[in-house]
């Protein structure tokens, strides 16, 4: 058995989940009816993106703990076959990876498309695609790190409400606490530090609507608008995807099933 053939089994046993489906289409009925009540495509962008930074990060955390805990005798199963580890570890986070963000391309990125291909929509389909890489990473990373299914899913919960919900609400302390002191360029590095904070600053410096981007988001535009913002969100991001997948690697290659 092969890493091509796992990865084949893992995503289309996915995209046959119930709920990998109601996702796909409750994305699209929100695309849809964001576009036929909102006659402008900005406006519908806007409306579309607020939901995807809330429901894309909390599907994919959600969902992939759910996934691994349940695939533990399937990875138990694979290990005792002449596979490596390292070749499992990837076929189920790709598995899981490909198959959200299909789902994402199919119940946001397609309908949005009838509007015309833009650079908004290309940024768009970039970080939804990042999220659902970076929020699967860090269930992954999650899920190998606690043996118990209850906490491990209320630890990706937790995480999900920390990036998504609670983070600007400590910055904003942050700030009115120390607001005597420059933190403009501190700001940025705040922004760095929260993937959500940054796909929506991403999108919004494109489209130049600085009022919905948050305290970092204004600030980060400020100071790092233009190309220099955009070159330096895609890295960050980059960093991002990359890091909780290593710390994952790392422990699902020591761990014993």
């Amino acid at each position: 058995m092969n890493g091509n053939k796992i990865l084949k089994f893992i995503i289309i046993d996915i995209l046959r989940n119930k709920w990998v489906i109601t996702y796909t289409l409750f994305l699209l009925c929100i695309s849809l009816g964001l576009m036929y009540f909102s006659k402008d495509s900005t406006k519908t962008i806007v409306s579309v993106l607020n939901v995807v930074l809330i429901l894309v990060p909390l599907v994919s955390i959600l969902f992939c703990s759910i996934h691994f805990y349940n695939s533990r005798e399937f990875i138990q199963m694979l290990l005792s076959q002449p596979v490596k580890r390292s070749t499992i570890f990837f076929a189920e986070y790709a598995g899981l990876v490909i198959s959200l963000s299909f789902s994402f391309l199919a119940g946001v990125i397609l309908p949005l498309s009838f509007y015309g291909i833009s650079v908004i929509l290309i940024y768009m389909s970039l970080t939804g695609v990042f999220l659902s890489m970076i929020f699967g990473a860090m269930s992954i990373l999650i899920t190998i790190s606690t043996d118990e299914k209850v906490r491990g899913i209320g630890v990706s919960l937790f995480l999900w409400l920390f990036f998504s919900v609670l983070y600007d609400g400590l910055v904003l302390l942050i700030y009115f606490a120390f607001n005597d002191y420059p933190l403009d360029k501190f700001m940025i590095l705040l922004t760095s530090l929260n993937p959500v904070d940054l796909s929506r600053v991403l999108i919004l410096l494109k489209l130049d609507i600085s009022a919905l981007m948050g305290y970092t988001g204004a600030n980060f535009q400020n100071l790092a608008g233009g190309t220099t913002g955009i070159i330096l969100s895609f890295v960050i991001l980059t960093i991002w995807s990359i890091a909780p997948l290593y710390f994952a690697y790392r422990k699902f290659i020591r761990k014993n099933f």
